[in-house]
């Protein structure tokens, strides 16, 4: 019984946690607008949060196979997952989404445009499904969903990289 009061009082610290460390604001790009963007170097920092997802749910799922769960590491790599895919969502939405996918009238335009929201959103849908599990498959389709929207966005819709 003893035992069960300590694993059920470290859930609902582990539980309270994540529930505080994912207190984050959001900041997003200047939007006066200013005219300096890095297209190309968002792309980067979106692998790399993607990257830091993957290393994370590793570190989650060999953390949880061990005999002595070290809640404190636990914790910690669960709240690095959410903070990079939330930063995914970011550049996703308040950088390419308001900002560098324009609004145009050209048919051929908004048909690219149709084509990059979508990508958008599904790296925004899956980079939550990140959040709610540590399935690597998550991390894989948003590799792919990135290439896809880096290639269509830099050579099919004339934007330059920076």
């Amino acid at each position: 019984m003893k035992k069960l009061l300590k694993n059920v009082g470290l859930a609902a610290l582990l539980l309270f946690a994540i529930v505080i460390g994912n207190q984050q604001k959001a900041y997003a790009h200047c939007e006066i607008p200013c005219g300096i963007y890095a297209d190309s170097l968002r792309i980067v920092m979106i692998s790399e949060d993607i990257a830091t997802i993957e290393k994370s749910m590793n570190e989650i799922n060999n953390l949880s196979a061990s005999e002595s769960i070290n809640y404190n590491q636990l914790v910690r790599w669960i709240n690095n997952k959410e903070l990079h895919a939330n930063k995914i969502q970011q550049i996703a939405t308040q950088y390419f989404m308001f900002q560098r996918v324009k609004l145009t009238d050209d048919a051929v335009k908004q048909k690219k445009n149709l084509q990059m929201l979508s990508l958008l959103h599904e790296i925004c849908v899956y980079a939550m499904k990140t959040k709610q599990t540590t399935d690597l498959k998550y991390v894989e389709k948003l590799k792919h969903l990135l290439q896809e929207f880096s290639e269509l966005y830099f050579e099919a819709s004339g934007h330059h990289h920076h």
